[in-house]
């Protein structure tokens, strides 16, 4: 890929993953996070403004982009809160087992080239009681739905930073270590039914 078309991927990434109501979703779902917070795909940083800073110590923002952990940086530089970076990809996190209380996930798993791998790391570095904080877009439970993204799927993950439509996302937890503390699922409004599909929620390692 050139220097060119990353900029272009990243600009899609952005935009898309910063809309209005993706911006909901994590407003959901950040208030869950506290204590040592492992990020994955932190991207440009979208989250950084939605932390509680008298809740969480340390945010470990892992992110495998060049220009999405620069524009992060600038971002984190602006806010008072400490934030490690890692540049690693979620298959292989740099961090030690049983060292972070909360992993975050938003809008990251769809694009995870192993999932499974990932997963398994994830759970590795939470603590014990720790939680998997979650909000993922993946398959719909409407039949037609479903058949759109999955004929979408062949090409759309080449176009769109490797972003999958289909993922079944409490499936992908429960096969890989975690088990579901609460979950909730929506379309979201203002946004296509085949890439609208939506779950949020608490996990804990198993």
């Amino acid at each position: 890929m050139t220097l060119y078309s990353k900029y272009i991927v990243s600009w899609i990434i952005n935009k898309g993953c910063g809309s209005k109501p993706i911006q909901k979703q994590r407003e959901k779902v950040l208030p869950f996070c506290h204590g040592k917070v492992l990020e994955i795909g932190a991207g440009s940083g979208l989250n950084f403004s939605f932390y509680q800073k008298d809740k969480v110590s340390t945010i470990y923002a892992l992110e495998p982009d060049d220009e999405m952990l620069r524009q992060a940086q600038i971002k984190a530089a602006t806010l008072d809160i400490e934030i490690k970076f890692l540049h690693s990809v979620a298959e292989n996190i740099p961090l030690p087992s049983s060292s972070v209380d909360v992993v975050l996930l938003t809008y990251t798993l769809c694009s995870i080239p192993n999932p499974a791998m990932a997963l398994k790391e994830m759970r590795r570095v939470l603590i014990a009681d720790g939680k998997l904080v979650f909000a993922e877009h993946g398959e719909a439970p409407d039949r037609k739905v479903n058949r759109w993204q999955n004929l979408l799927n062949s090409f759309w993950p080449y176009f769109k930073g490797g972003c999958n439509l289909n993922r079944h996302i409490p499936d992908l937890l429960k096969q890989n270590g975690f088990a579901i503390s609460n979950l909730e699922t929506m379309y979201l409004p203002g946004t296509p039914k085949w890439m609208g599909y939506s779950f949020w929620g608490l996990a804990e390692p198993q």
